[in-house]
Parts: C-alpha cells; structure tokens; sequence
C-alpha cells in the first residue's frame, strides 16, 4: 500500500492567481494545459474551483460605491466557461455587507457564499455587547443563478440568531452560564484586537450525503458545523431539520474556552475547514483545517480529526469539550505561512499541500515530495484527475416518459466535452429493474414497468465515462386502443349493468348522467351498478382513467 502512495495522482492542478486576472490548469510536468483570463476590473479573490462541465467558479474583488472593504472582502461571484466566457456574474456589497474569503459551489448549481452584514453599536449592545461598537456579523447564502447577473437566496443563516453572553442579564441572549450552550457562540468571546471584526470567518464545506456545512473562524481558532437541511425560518431558530436544532451549532471543534469548557486549543489562526471525502484510504469522512502557526516551532501544519458522528448529530458530553481529545493526524510543515492557504487530501492518500503565495507541492504518505511547484500566488489550490477534466458530462433521455404498456420508446443518449476534439464515445444501456442491456446510442424498446434506465457513455481515447438515468414510468394496460375495448352488460337492462375490463389495474372515476344530463351517480373503481330506482330510457356512463383518457357508453334500462 505505501509503494502505491507513492505516486503522483490525477493530472492537473488548478489554481487562480489572487488579485490578478488569470487562472490555470497544469500538468504534473507544471506544463500548462488551459488558462483562463478575466477582466482586469475583476481580479481574482480568495478561492476558484472547477466544477463538472469544466466551468470555474471563481470570487472576485468588487467594491461598490461606499461599499465595505477589509481583508478578505471579495463582492463578487463568477461561473466562467472552458472557453472564458463569463456565464454568471453575480455582486454583493454595499455600506452594509459584502461577501468575503471562501465560497463554496454546490451539487444543485447553486453557490454558497459567505457575508458580512454590519450591526450598529446600539444592536451590539442589545445583544449583550461588552463594547460599545459597530460589529461585522456573518452570515451564509445558498444562491440560486437566475439571470446573466441575477440569484436568488435560496437558503440563509445568520450567526447573529444564535449569540449568547453572560455580560448583562437585561440584554438579549443573557446565559448564566455560558459552557451550558456550546450551541451558541459568545459574543464577547474573541481573540483578536479588532473587536468590529471579531469572528472573521474565513472557510466553507458543505457535505452533501450529512447536508450540512462546516465553517472555519479566524478568530475564533475553531471549526463548526450548520445543519443545511433546514428551512431558512428554522435557520434563525433552535429547532428543525435533520437535527432537530434549527440553525444552533451541532458540533464545534478546536478551542473549548470560547465556550466555557476546559482542554487544550488546536489551532493558532485557522483557514480552510472541509470534510475529507468518503473514498479517501486513511481519513475518510474526516475533518480537516489549515493551521498557519499551530505546528511544531509555530509552523503552518494540516490538522485532521474523526468527529464524534451520531447520526445527523455528534455525540456530547455537558460540561466538556467537544471530542476527540486529540487530532487524529498532524502534518507539521517547515514553512509559516501567516495567513490563507489549503490542503487537499487525494483518493490515494497522498496530500496537496499550499504555502499560498510562495509554494505547493504533493506529498505521499511518508510525508516525500512527489511533486512541487513554486510561486502559484493563490490562496487555494486543487489537484483533479485527467478524467474530472476532459471526461465525458452524459445526459439520458427518451421519447416518452410516461407511457402506456405497450408503448414503443426511444431512449436517448448524448454526451459533452468541451475540452476535447472530434471525440468518439461508446454506449452501455442497462435497466432497474434488470433485463435490458444495449450498447446501441438510441435504442428502441417497450417497457412493461416503470423501469430506470441508465446509460454508461465512455470516451475510447481517454477511457474516461459518465453516466446518467432516465426514469420510463408506466400505466399497465391503460393504452387507448385497450381502455376502448371496455364493455357494459347487459345492455339494455332493467336494473344492474355490469362492466367487463380489458385489465384488472385500471383506476378510474365512473359518471352516469340521466337523460336530462343530471349525473345520478359517481363512483371509483366500481365493477357493477344498479338503475332499478330509475325510468325507463337513454343513459350516459362516461370512465375518467388516470391518464385523463375518457371513455363514454350508452346504456339502454328498459323496465
């Protein structure tokens, strides 16, 4: 296993040049492969990613008239094509808030971001402020695209709905006892000397399989993680979502005296909180942050730790700090970078490691530099495989998605690639339930059950593949051909008609209408009626079937 950390993995290492306007893609011969450039009024921010479909997601420095700055501050937010065009270009900053440091691209498209919203000194002090001053809160959005420059908030959390202090019992968020609600976050707790700026929050994750999001605080030397499967209403309060606290803390991580606890701080200045993914060999599903001066002889170290995981929650004793005790691994660096700067943990355990502006290089598991690339000048950098690049995006279809048993459907297969030329792909069908195979790109069948089809399209040059479903959902035997076929007996009749379907899954809603066109009676589902309560002449019955088809019969009672 170790012969096997030992190589390099993936293919291109990513990264955007802050305050510049350019942004790369390298291979592991630092050759370059792609770049990208942006307008120079809009340089780069704090973090870029490549997301599937080769588009960039990227902040940029924006400021509007009288807007807020400061370190970090970004304002803008761009999804950016293979090819440079702009096709999202998003701005938030005025005197009152702006988005700053990380954001965070989103399975659905969506981006989270985060922000500061200024609170006034009087709004400080009802929340039961020691000081006197204004106090750049945080929050976070979850932003929907709509438009060339337009999202919606979709989803928000704000840090100022979930305060405590121990300060000023007449005020908001009074506690007696602040350790009894590491839930919340003290506001007269910091370790910084600017006390407008107090919490700095500087890192974003969200994991998609818990839905929840990890965040780092500068100064507040701690990690904590947010339920996102809350409402935005249960958000700002203690109840709700997968957890059942609404927008409270679930779990907090690094420095147990801002919360009243006792036990060693983990960190000193701390960026870049994110979940280590599920498939890595050594840490899987593990946390992680960049800790600038928490090394050995106060250097930049890569701290990693196992949560305490209790199903959407983490296991917590009152009155203590969070565990685990200890990290579960420390990677202790020999440079000190002050400020910024990323990990990456790869699927084969090796490390992406960033010393920001001066530096970034690979490790394997015995801590060798596999790979290293001197002055990337940017705050994160992230290494992908040659088939994240320049593999397939597949999307299945077909001719119809709702049928009738017995309905020939086409399905429908297509695939892009936008870094490639001319590519040739190859086509492997499959179903759920089983039974169908076809390697054909658009075959031809007739499903009999609501049934998925997956289609797994490979581009032969790479060997690299993608796959995507189509669902065919199916109404047995309620073609028209066979919902027409349906009778009445006897007819005529001197009271009870009988119905003869040409399937026992139909549903239906059956109307009978007098001959004035009062409806008498109605009915789901029924097998037989009786008329012995009515005259003599022409009736009408008319079925309803779930597929809005409607069949109508005359009925001839005779007494």
């Amino acid at each position: 296993m170790t012969s096997s950390f030992a190589q390099q993995w993936g293919m291109y290492t990513f990264y955007a040049t802050k305050g510049q306007t350019s942004a790369y893609l390298v291979d592991t011969n630092s050759t370059q492969y792609h770049s990208w450039t942006f307008a120079s009024n809009k340089t780069s921010g704090y973090s870029a990613y490549l997301i599937p479909g080769d588009t960039i997601v990227r902040s940029y420095n924006y400021t509007s008239s009288g807007g807020m700055t400061g370190g970090g501050v970004t304002g803008g937010v761009q999804k950016v094509t293979w090819i440079g065009t702009v096709a999202w270009d998003f701005q938030y900053n005025s005197a009152n808030f702006t988005l700053h440091h990380d954001i965070c691209p989103m399975p659905n498209g969506n981006v989270l971001m985060i922000a500061y919203e200024k609170k006034t000194s009087a709004e400080a002090t009802q929340a039961g402020a020691s000081s006197n001053v204004t106090i750049k809160s945080e929050k976070l959005m979850e932003v929907h695209p709509t438009g060339p420059t337009t999202g919606t908030v979709v989803w928000e959390w704000h840090l100022w709905d979930h305060l405590c202090q121990n300060y000023n019992a007449a005020k908001d968020n009074y506690y007696a006892t602040i350790s009894d609600h590491p839930e919340l976050l003290n506001i007269n707790y910091t370790t910084g000397s600017d006390l407008s700026d107090r919490w700095h929050m500087n890192g974003v994750d969200y994991n998609a399989a818990l839905d929840q999001i990890v965040v780092s605080m500068h100064y507040m030397n701690q990690v904590f993680v947010i339920d996102h499967s809350t409402t935005t209403a249960e958000a700002a309060g203690h109840t709700g979502g997968n957890s059942g606290k609404g927008g409270d803390f679930l779990y907090r991580w690094g420095n147990p005296a801002s919360y009243g606890a006792s036990g060693t701080a983990k960190f000193n200045v701390i960026h870049d909180a994110h979940w280590i993914s599920s498939d890595n060999p050594k840490y899987p599903n593990y946390l992680c942050a960049y800790n600038n001066k928490g090394g050995t002889g106060s250097k930049t170290a890569i701290t990693i730790w196992s949560p305490p995981y209790n199903g959407y929650n983490y296991s917590y004793t009152a009155g203590q700090a969070y565990g685990p005790a200890n990290y579960a691994y420390q990677y202790n660096s020999s440079f000190t970078c002050q400020n910024e700067g990323n990990s990456q943990q790869l699927p084969n355990g090796n490390m992406i490691v960033n010393n920001s502006f001066a530096s970034v290089y690979e490790i394997d598991s015995s801590n060798t530099i596999v790979w290293s690339k001197t002055s990337t000048n940017s705050t994160h950098v992230y290494r992908y495989s040659l088939c994240y690049v320049r593999g397939p995006i597949a999307t299945a279809g077909a001719s119809q998605t709702q049928i009738t048993a017995g309905t020939p459907v086409t399905l429908n297969a297509t695939a892009t690639s936008v870094t490639e030329t001319n590519p040739t792909y190859t086509y492997d069908w499959s179903s759920n339930p089983a039974g169908f195979t076809s390697s054909v790109q658009n075959p031809i069948l007739t499903p009999n059950t609501i049934t998925t089809y997956t289609v797994l399209v490979t581009n032969t040059a790479l060997g690299c593949s993608s796959t995507s479903s189509v669902v065919v959902d199916v109404t047995v035997g309620t073609n028209e051909n066979a919902i027409d076929n349906l009778e009445i007996y006897p007819n005529p009749s001197s009271n009870v008609f009988n119905i003869k379907l040409p399937s026992n899954n139909l549903n239906y809603l059956l109307e009978v209408f007098d001959p004035i066109g009062r409806i008498i009676l109605n009915d789901n589902n029924i097998k037989s009626f009786d008329l012995k309560d009515y005259q003599s002449g022409l009736y009408f019955v008319v079925f309803t079937f779930e597929n809005n088809k409607k069949v109508i019969k005359k009925l001839s009672l005779i007494k």
